[in-house]
């Protein structure tokens, strides 16, 4: 039994977040380091309290690292690293989160694939009712990290990474699907609810980061036309309209 167990019969609150959420919030290079630190066993004394988990975490220096993380927000918390001592999300509060959630198992492929921009499956297919109308939920579920700012200044960042997660999150569902002409349909759904978020929802999207999605999409959209022609049908919605960004205009030509 892995040693850092001992604590585990400490009262405790389970963690309010789960893989997903720490891989589509956490920028790529960090999960990707911070895997590596819990697969490669660097995650030592592992601890939790009835608030939230500290572990010691074994760096390049002498004296290992002293992090913890709440149980309620992963992102928060301290680490003894020069990052957490600028109160910046680092790579060792993201392992002991893993590990707060794995407890020492292992990480399945998927669980640590990132998927950072939409791309086409690939697949011909059509989705079932129940299985379009699961996608549908999800997808509703991302949409709800893309909202509105109007807050103050030293909110901006974590508005901007509420943005990427949400596109994250609907970049591995668009990646996910199979080609076809209801998929293509509900792409274009996806894109109109954007557009709007955009134009007249107050989305603050300064960096690109839902403008880069909606570009990446299309051509998704424009492999679809290619794998399975009867879904052009699908793009006359979008002929007499105006977007945002004109991103309608390469699958209005296809027509």
């Amino acid at each position: 039994m892995d040693e850092n167990r001992k604590g585990d019969s400490i009262s405790s609150m389970p963690p309010q977040y789960d893989l997903d959420k720490l891989k589509f919030a956490t920028d790529g290079p960090t999960f990707e380091k911070a895997v590596a630190l819990y697969e490669g066993g660097k995650v030592k004394d592992f601890r939790q309290d009835p608030f939230g988990y500290s572990a010691r975490i074994r760096g390049s220096e002498p004296t290992p690292y002293e992090v913890s993380v709440s149980a309620k927000h992963y992102d928060r918390g301290a680490c003894t690293c020069y990052l957490g001592r600028e109160d910046i999300l680092c790579k060792h509060m993201v392992a002991v989160a893993l590990y707060a959630l794995k407890r020492g198992d292992k990480l399945t492929e998927d669980e640590k694939r990132l998927v950072s921009e939409p791309v086409s499956s690939g697949k011909v297919g059509e989705l079932g009712r129940a299985e379009l109308s699961e996608i549908k939920r999800a997808v509703s579920a991302a949409m709800r990290c893309i909202k509105s700012y109007d807050g103050p200044s030293h909110t901006w960042f974590a508005y901007q990474n509420s943005l990427s997660e949400g596109c994250n999150r609907l970049s591995k569902i668009v990646s996910e699907l199979p080609v076809g002409v209801s998929t293509a349909r509900m792409l274009i759904e996806l894109l109109l609810r954007l557009d709007e978020k955009l134009s007249r929802g107050g989305v603050d999207d300064s960096d690109g980061t839902v403008g880069g999605f909606v570009e990446e999409t299309v051509a998704v959209l424009q492999d679809y036309a290619k794998l399975v022609p009867e879904c052009k049908k699908e793009f006359e919605t979008l002929k007499n309209r105006e977007t945002c960004f004109g991103w309608e205009e390469p699958m209005v030509k296809l027509l």
